[in-house]
């Protein structure tokens, strides 16, 4: 039993570490760095605003115009869980806060609960899926 355990903490350290140098190569706005911690798959997805992006390149194509303004990537990760789906799969969720702007413009924080899917490769573990989910803002008592 303690074996499971300890397999377990060895792939939630690596899915950690995985994440942690994709908040890196964001925060650096680093294509190479993010390039080598996405899945280099056409089934690659990332949504983002409701849009689907499929495809590595497709995402760092966007990635690279995004970093054109400020985008910068704030993970909460005292509340980051590792789910193993199987032992080549893993969810990753976290709350996060978005610094986002267009270039020349202001940035504003945007709270965001991050889901990622991992899949284990020859090289690693790489981010199979992106899927930020928007948490609401503070709500309005309703008028009496």
């Amino acid at each position: 039993m303690l074996s499971i355990g300890h397999a377990f903490a060895a792939v939630d350290d690596d899915v950690k570490a995985t994440f942690d140098r994709f908040v890196a190569a964001q925060n650096a706005h680093d294509v190479s760095a993010l390039r080598d911690v996405l899945l280099d798959s056409p089934n690659f997805l990332w949504v983002i605003r409701g849009v689907p992006i499929w495809g590595r390149d497709a995402a760092l194509k966007r990635f690279e115009t995004l970093y054109q303004g400020t985008w910068k990537l704030s993970p909460d990760t005292a509340n980051l869980k590792v789910v193993l789906v199987t032992d080549t799969t893993a969810q990753l969720f976290v709350p996060i806060m978005f610094n986002i702007g267009p270039p020349g413009q202001p940035a504003s924080d945007a709270p965001f609960l991050m889901n990622q899917t991992l899949v284990k490769t020859p090289g690693g573990w790489r981010i199979a899926s992106i899927l930020p989910i928007p948490l609401p803002g503070p709500t309005l008592a309703p008028a009496k």
